[in-house]
């Protein structure tokens, strides 16, 4: 696959539409889930972008990309209600073509405008109806069976807004992993939390089943962190590397990963030094795009996203030091690299 082009796409989107979609969220939203040349591709639904589909090929205008496009179609299990009213697609969302996801609490103590991550929308699609403000660990582990047993999803991803006790939320994905295990037998789980003040948590979701681990700081730079983190950007990068260190020591090298997203002002140079230094940790550092989506801080105050050649250099240079060190996406057992589809990394062969 064209990294260029596949880069190109990820900022500027696709004019099509797209029956699994994800108007807002605690990760990059505002998104269509689509198949490109055979990879999951999470894309801005943009009727702007200079890229159409016809058939099932992408076109530039009048030009043929020469890669092959399928939209991801409705899954059967969003038709499902729960015993107590809620619909299936309130509790998890499919994700790519067969990626479960979800946010187990979809509030965070941080979410007050002077501590909000300026790119996060986690509360707007509770707002929005589109979700429920927690999920029961027997919620979550009827519609995981489900989505297996109806749409073949082959792995999960758990996150969860930040709450207030040390565990800050991780305790909730220890549950509910146990209880989706107890349904979906051998189903690879990935859990995303902020760093926990008691370490030991990491333990427990691992020995709850969980297969891999995303701690996610979006950025190494601190001034960065400052000015789009307020919140999360006070918890010290030492707590970040101790827990990283910790989780690798826990779930293994390269079934740990984290965000960096690109276009948050961060030098690129130094992007992708930090980028080599989780590497040496044994972290998948997972860059992808900065998108301004509805809802978000940033889109009210105007920040555009980046530059789609800065995004592909990044890209191909993390990449490569990816390949060197023999941590590729394909040995992620579950999450977001495992999936690719918010980045382009895989498309550069990572």
């Amino acid at each position: 696959m064209s990294v260029g082009i596949r880069t190109d796409i990820a900022v500027q989107g696709v004019r099509v539409e797209a029956p699994v979609r994800r108007p807002a969220g605690a990760g990059p939203s505002d998104d269509g889930h689509l198949v490109i040349d055979g990879a999951n591709a999470a894309l801005p639904i943009n009727p702007d972008s200079p890229y159409q589909v016809r058939g099932e090929r992408l076109w530039r205008g009048d030009v043929d990309t020469g890669l092959s496009l399928e939209v991801v179609r409705r899954p059967r299990f969003y038709d499902l209600v729960t015993g107590d009213g809620v619909r299936y697609e309130q509790i998890a969302r499919l994700h790519g073509k067969d990626v479960l996801a979800t946010t187990v609490v979809q509030t965070c103590i941080r979410y007050a405008q002077k501590q909000r991550c300026r790119f996060c929308t986690i509360e707007e699609s509770l707002r929005e109806g589109s979700t429920i403000a927690a999920k029961t660990p027997a919620q979550l582990a009827e519609v995981a069976a489900a989505a297996v047993r109806l749409d073949g999803v082959k792995h999960m991803v758990m996150t969860t807004g930040t709450t207030t006790g040390p565990d800050r939320g991780a305790r909730n994905l220890v549950r509910s992993v146990r209880a989706v295990l107890d349904a979906v037998p051998g189903l690879p789980i990935q859990v995303q939390i902020e760093p926990p003040g008691d370490l030991s948590v990491i333990d427990e979701l691992h020995e709850a089943g969980a297969a891999s681990i995303g701690i996610h700081v979006e950025s190494l730079d601190d001034e960065v962190r400052r000015r789009w983190m307020p919140g999360k950007g006070a918890v010290p990068m030492a707590e970040y590397e101790a827990a990283w260190d910790h989780a690798v020591r826990v779930f293994g090298r390269n079934q740990v990963s984290t965000y960096l997203l690109v276009g948050l002002g961060e030098d690129p140079d130094e992007l992708v030094a930090g980028a080599a230094r989780l590497i040496e940790r044994g972290v998948y550092p997972f860059v992808v795009p900065f998108r301004p989506t509805a809802g978000t801080l940033a889109r009210r105050d105007g920040v555009p996203g980046p530059a789609p050649a800065l995004v592909r250099d990044v890209t191909v240079r993390v990449a490569a030091l990816l390949k060197d060190a023999g941590m590729l996406s394909t040995g992620q057992k579950a999450g977001c690299a495992a999936c690719g589809a918010c980045g382009v990394l895989q498309a550069a062969g990572a």
